[in-house]
């Protein structure tokens, strides 16, 4: 395992960034290119390495050149760190990156991922459900459709679903503005709830889980409390759902322990909190299994449901800033090289974003995140130490400005004019789950509670 990446947090005269992040990846990357096993077969030598094309993919996307053209012009005109150029040609790396496992750049991101996880712990946000273990935002994206240059895809009509390459379910830590944990799907149109389980399996136990109506489902509600995990998500619309004790009501502000499901033939086995409110003409309705008002205020649950948008905007960095939206070709392979190069600079952007905000002492999200992006190898080449120097220019230069995010107003309900529940209230009852097919298959898939 190569040593920790070293992001700028010392004083000037540091390497540049880019240097360091390639130093580093070189490293990695050598490490997961196998040994051959025995002699060299018959035929020519492999003229590109594999640890030449991983790297050219990833300095392609810190850089913003965004094809496979890019790539080979990298390789083979201008040479790659201590690479001289190579003399390949542009069909050679296409082939190439259609034949390699792209399972090692997978493996580059999930220790890229650990690495920056441990970096960024002193900078995490324990405000957020400080009770809570962790606070995770749960969601899922379908890649944009690929371009029909295959012979067997130019007859597939524009907008059919044979174009979409798959999807990507992504488990994205709100504290420290991180992904977590991301898997591939093939299947573009599978529904979020057969997934879900195995996505958030290996969290620890007491986190907090933010995540839409993609994923509303009793059955799943059930699995995340017998698991000991915490959520919240919002109240779907036509819901039955029955008041079993009111904390705070007050207009059409109310604070209250319910069962979900008030009919026999579809309803939740525990007892969940709805909390409601008005802000202007919306009625903003939220569910959570944080029972106690004290521990979770009313406020707080809008506050915390509100941040399930940071997952979105990190699905925006990569499929806007960093270019996931246009694939670079339609094989399988070739996608998911540029898929997993794209996550790990993702990555790396948003813990520096957060070293930017912790050196100007401002808010993660008043750093510009596509102005990092596009910053970021002009301050790179400059040497010394590039937090501090985007965070110096960053008011100045528009860098750091204002976050333009909408902050929903909640109303603060003082805990005196809390009503607990009475002594011996009964919160768990006999589940019954009227499964539609995907909510079937999603329970028996699931894995045992912890």
């Amino acid at each position: 395992m190569p040593a920790p990446l070293a992001l700028p947090a010392g004083p000037a005269g540091d390497p540049a960034l880019l240097d360091r992040i390639e130093a580093f990846l070189t490293e990695l990357a050598a490490e997961l290119e196998p040994a051959p096993a025995g002699p060299a077969g018959r035929g020519r030598p492999r003229v590109l390495p594999a640890l030449a094309l991983w790297g050219g993919l990833l300095v392609c996307v810190l850089r913003g050149w965004g094809s496979q053209r890019a790539l080979w012009r990298l390789l083979a005109a201008s040479g790659l760190w201590h690479f001289t150029p190579f003399p390949v040609s542009d069909e050679a790396v296409y082939k190439r990156l259609a034949a390699a496992d792209p399972s090692p750049m997978a493996d580059l991101f999930a220790d890229l991922t650990a690495l920056l996880t441990a970096r960024l712990d002193a900078h995490a946000d324990r405000t957020l459900a400080p009770f809570a273990a962790a606070v995770f935002a749960v969601d899922q994206t379908t890649l944009d459709p690929v371009a029909r240059r295959l012979p067997a895809l130019r007859a597939v009509p524009p907008g059919d679903d044979r174009l979409l390459p798959g999807k990507l379910a992504a488990v994205f830590d709100v504290r420290r503005q991180l992904w977590r944990r991301i898997d591939y799907l093939p299947d573009a149109r599978q529904n979020e709830k057969l997934a879900c389980r195995d996505l958030v399996a290996d969290l620890p136990r007491r986190s907090l889980l933010l995540f839409d109506l993609g994923y509303f489902a009793f059955a799943w509600f059930d699995d995340l409390t017998r698991a000991g995990r915490l959520w919240v998500t919002r109240l779907r619309e036509k819901t039955s759902y029955e008041v079993r004790h009111v904390h705070h009501a007050d207009g059409d502000t109310l604070d209250a322990l319910a069962w979900l499901g008030a009919h026999r033939a579809d309803r939740a086995a525990f007892a969940v909190r709805l909390v409601q409110f008005r802000h202007g003409q919306t009625l903003h309705r939220y569910l959570t299994n944080v029972l106690s008002p004290r521990r979770l205020p009313l406020a707080e649950v809008a506050r915390l449901y509100a941040r399930r948008w940071d997952i979105e905007m990190a699905v925006n960095l990569a499929k806007t800033d960093l270019g996931l939206h246009l694939l670079w070709s339609a094989k399988p392979a070739v996608i998911l090289h540029q898929v997993w190069a794209v996550l790990a600079v993702a990555q790396l952007l948003q813990a520096l974003r957060v070293l930017v905000a912790a050196a100007a002492r401002v808010d993660p999200f008043d750093v510009s995140l596509p102005l990092l992006a596009r910053y970021l190898p002009m301050y790179a080449a400059r040497g010394g130490d590039f937090v501090a120097a985007f965070a110096a220019d960053g008011i100045r230069l528009g860098f750091v400005r204002p976050s333009r995010r909408i902050r929903i107003a909640a109303p603060v309900v003082p805990a005196d004019r809390l009503c607990p529940p009475p002594k011996g209230l009964r919160l768990v009852r006999t589940p019954r789950y009227a499964r539609r097919d995907c909510d079937r298959q999603a329970a028996a898939r699931a894995s045992p509670a912890d």
